[in-house]
């Protein structure tokens, strides 16, 4: 039953790529989903593998929520009339808990992609993160948001 819905959902991602909706081509996007999960059906039922990829989605789903919920941010400073008064614009060094350089370069990433914030750079020590905010309201509250959103989210990929 799981290696036939598997099969399904990989012949209509097929489809969905191709723009084809064909028989044919489903026929073809399934017997390409049977092949994949018979080569890589040891690795994909691995539940080491299967709790990272939850957690890859997981940080995926954050990020898309997150970049949403940024734009309309922007998009309502943008178009506040007497824009200087709606920008607060701040430096804030957010104190990182991650160790690793993937970890740190992930989680820059996230927030440079973020509209409203930019990361700016790393202290030597690798222990404290510039970020800069377009609209900075509470230092705190904006480094307990990074703390407990993309960060967690970036360490349990990597546990």
């Amino acid at each position: 039953m799981n290696l036939a819905l598997t099969i399904t959902g990989l012949a209509l991602a097929w489809a969905a790529i191709n723009g084809n909706f064909s028989p044919l081509n489903l026929l073809f996007g399934a017997a390409i989903g049977l092949l994949t999960s018979l080569l890589l059906r040891r690795w994909i039922a691995h539940p080491r593998v299967m709790r990272r990829l939850r957690r890859i989605v997981s940080l995926a789903l954050l990020f898309f929520w997150e970049l949403n919920v940024s734009a309309v941010r922007v998009a309502i400073i943008v178009l506040t009339p007497n824009i200087r008064s709606a920008l607060r614009p701040g430096i804030v060094a957010f104190p990182l808990s991650l160790t690793t350089d993937r970890e740190i370069t992930l989680l820059a990433n996230l927030i440079t992609l973020t509209p409203g914030t930019l990361s700016v750079d790393v202290s030597e020590d690798r222990r404290v993160l510039y970020v800069h905010v377009l609209n900075l309201k509470d230092r705190d509250a904006l480094i307990a948001e990074i703390a407990n959103g993309f960060e967690r989210k970036v360490q349990e990929v990597f546990e």
